[in-house]
């Protein structure tokens, strides 16, 4: 198994933060173009404990489907969503929130795993962990722009 962990500051109110977190269609707009992110959910699904997402991406000019399931929603300080069907053996993606004057303070921490046996640790340092980081740091970019736009 993998983790991978990333902390970001937000220059706004907790509420505020969680807020855009919580509209599944934001998520688009927080990654990079080049994984052809779709949402096949209906657009009015909204973000609870146990709401399902279906998505499209391709990773590496490669189609893939996903299905996510929220496991814990506790607005505005977390959520995670796991991978039910989709590319890895396993995904579970926690999202932190926290109010620190004035600021906000997200941490995703990301727990991993691969399919191929032997050959997983292969495949993850050819393909998957630096895709990962690159992901999140677009996201990273992204955030920052959005938050501070507004």
């Amino acid at each position: 198994m993998y983790i991978f962990e990333q902390t970001q500051k937000i220059n706004k109110p907790l509420d505020e933060v969680f807020e855009f977190f919580s509209k599944p269609e934001n998520l688009g707009k927080i990654t990079p173009n080049w994984l052809k992110f779709e949402i096949k959910t209906a657009p009015d699904q909204i973000m609870k404990k146990n709401a399902v997402f279906l998505y499209k991406i391709k990773f590496h000019n490669v189609p893939m489907k996903w299905k996510t399931l929220i496991t814990k929603y506790e607005p505005p300080y977390l959520f995670v969503d796991e991978q039910v069907k989709g590319p890895y053996k396993k995904w579970i993606h926690t999202h932190t929130f926290e109010e620190v004057n004035g600021f906000t303070i997200m941490n995703d921490k990301l727990e991993y795993d691969l399919y191929g046996g032997i050959f997983k640790s292969i495949v993850h340092s050819a393909f998957v962990k630096n895709s990962i980081v690159e992901i999140f740091n677009y996201r990273k970019k992204i955030i920052s722009e959005v938050f501070e736009r507004e």
